[in-house]
């Protein structure tokens, strides 16, 4: 297969709340993309649940892979090969995608690859960005991911940061419920802050022993203080400037430790920086993550809003290069709702 100059995959992701299917050529051409979104299923619980996330999947997949076989062209024939996400995520939700397209293999008889959902995000920078190869740094925001990574090649990853307790699209969210905006609050309180004054509000930057870490619980507690006192007073919330002020002191956190990393540690030989994750679709933090770029003149990388957040072609780019490199999984291929992007026994850089 390494010697054929096109390589279709047929991509399933259903780790959270989004049943999504595509087919990309060669890692880094989308054909078609699908996705079913959940949002209305959940905003009436304010959250995803996941019995219902998982019952959604299981009468969404078989129709989203049709629909993105349709949309590229093609037959199950003429792809050559299956990938699905088996974690991080929702344990039903993962066994849903993972059972759908091990059944589909063994029937088509066709090669699977089991993706990384997170390496998946970390990929879907392939697909906007054709001159991107690694070595690059990468920083990997989502509602349970703050990592900030360098992707030394294709499949390797070296540990720079990450959270020591809550991530920043978690917290993103509890900002949002505080205020009381609803589901999902990561893209509300980011559209409530574009009208609101950032500096209106001073929240603490947390600290933490590692250098290039994250924390933002601490800063959460801080934000709900904030607001807490406000209601005390009976003081009418100004809610655009206490979102744009969380926003701002999120991205901060975010921004200034990779800036931090790359002024200490030096960029020689790094390819640019680049962002992955749902929360990568925030606009302060797309601004913030160019400013730094361009006071350090280093290119930066950004999804296309599509493919910020879950969807089938992100995971199609990843197999891409899992599959050049001979990994395809069994058919006791299991989901794993912990998986890790780097293991622990590696080392941390």
């Amino acid at each position: 297969m390494k010697n054929r100059d096109r390589i279709r995959i047929l991509a399933l992701e259903t780790s959270c709340d989004e049943t999504a299917a595509a087919v990309v050529e060669n890692g880094r051409r989308i054909l078609s993309n699908v996705v079913f979104s959940q949002i209305d299923l959940h905003e009436l619980y304010g959250g995803v649940v996941p019995e219902i996330a998982s019952r959604a999947h299981m009468e969404a997949c078989d129709r989203v892979v049709d629909q993105a076989l349709q949309e590229a062209g093609l037959g199950l024939k003429d792809v050559d090969a299956l990938a699905v996400t088996m974690g991080p995520g929702l344990v039903g939700a993962l066994l849903t995608g993972v059972n759908c397209m091990k059944g589909i293999a063994f029937a088509a008889g066709k090669p699977l690859v089991g993706v990384n959902h997170i390496e998946g995000h970390v990929s879907a920078n392939y697909l906007c960005h054709p001159e991107l190869e690694p070595p690059f740094l990468c920083l990997v925001v989502s509602g349970g991911h703050s990592h900030l990574v360098e992707v030394a090649d294709y499949g390797e990853y070296r540990l720079i940061g990450q959270t020591v307790d809550d991530a920043a699209g978690e917290a993103f969210d509890k900002a949002a419920r505080v205020l009381g905006l609803p589901y999902p609050g990561g893209p509300r309180i980011d559209a409530l802050a574009e009208d609101g004054n950032p500096e209106a509000f001073s929240l603490p930057s947390p600290h933490t022993e590692g250098r290039y870490d994250y924390s933002f619980s601490g800063l959460k507690t801080a934000f709900m203080n904030t607001v807490h006192m406000l209601e005390q007073r009976g003081e009418a919330l100004p809610k655009a400037d206490l979102a744009a002020s969380f926003r701002r002191a999120v991205c901060r956190e975010l921004t200034g430790k990779a800036e931090r990393m790359l002024k200490e540690r030096g960029h020689a030989g790094c390819r640019g920086m680049a962002l992955a994750g749902g929360v990568s679709a925030n606009r302060e933090l797309r601004r913030m993550t160019r400013e730094m770029c361009d006071r350090l003149q280093i290119p930066l990388y950004m999804p296309d809003l599509p493919l910020c957040t879950d969807n089938g072609a992100m995971i199609g780019s990843a197999a891409y290069y899992r599959l050049m490199r001979g990994e395809i999984a069994g058919l006791d291929l299991n989901a794993q709702p912990a998986l890790r992007l780097i293991q622990e026994f590696q080392e941390r850089v």
